[in-house]
């Protein structure tokens, strides 16, 4: 587990740091830092800000086995182009599984639903950072996103001691595309979540994992 650190005093002095700074930053602290992705619309932006200071960084990757196409090919280029070192992680059983016992995605915020999520976001992640054991775990979670959110800041401990770091917090999306057009970086256009269905909720995983 890292060192004990002033999260206070420290999101004071990053928040005006360019994402780079705090990745930079993270990386002088980490043993065993990890990146997190759900390969969406502007994930590229803190992939290649991450695997341009530290190449080998590694990246894991929650596939549920509902994403689109587009999402499926927009991930495979980045993994080729970046030559990422990439964890992926399914859920135990298939989506093929999944349908044929129980059907399509259950309505949101209902047991059924809230079960799902288990089943296809937040075991896999849960085994996902079982098996890396970060100290520093970086993520693309930005402040505008949804509610929650604004209650969180670059830098928050984890209810299992792990440092999550979000380096492009206080970015917006139009700061996000300028990045990714000046890095000749795709976009993906086209993504879905099961877990979230709609773009202001959580899908839990970090609600689940932050401190009380």
């Amino acid at each position: 587990m890292p060192m004990t650190l002033d999260l206070e005093s420290l999101n004071r002095e990053l928040a005006n740091r360019h994402p780079a700074d705090i990745i930079a930053w993270t990386l002088e602290q980490a043993k065993s830092p990890v990146l997190t992705t759900n390969f969406g619309p502007h994930e590229a932006a803190i992939i290649h800000l991450c695997a341009s200071r530290k190449p080998d960084i590694p990246v894991v990757w929650i596939d549920s086995g509902y994403g689109t196409p587009a999402t499926y090919q927009f991930a495979h280029q980045l993994i080729q182009t970046l030559d990422l070192n990439i964890r992926i992680y399914h859920p135990r059983y298939s989506r093929a599984c999944r349908e044929a016992i129980y059907g399509g995605i259950p309505d949101v915020d209902t047991p059924a639903h809230d079960a799902f999520t288990h089943d296809v976001k937040l075991e896999p992640f849960q085994r996902a950072m079982a098996e890396a054991k970060p100290d520093f775990w970086l993520t693309a979670i930005r402040k505008e996103q949804t509610a929650f959110r604004q209650n969180l800041d670059i830098l928050t401990k984890t209810q299992n001691g792990i440092i999550r770091v979000a380096p492009v917090f206080y970015w917006s999306e139009l700061d996000l595309e300028e990045y990714q057009v000046e890095h000749d970086l795709p976009i993906e256009d086209d993504y879905f979540d099961p877990t979230k269905v709609l773009g202001n909720r959580e899908c839990g995983l970090h609600t689940s994992t932050s401190q009380q």
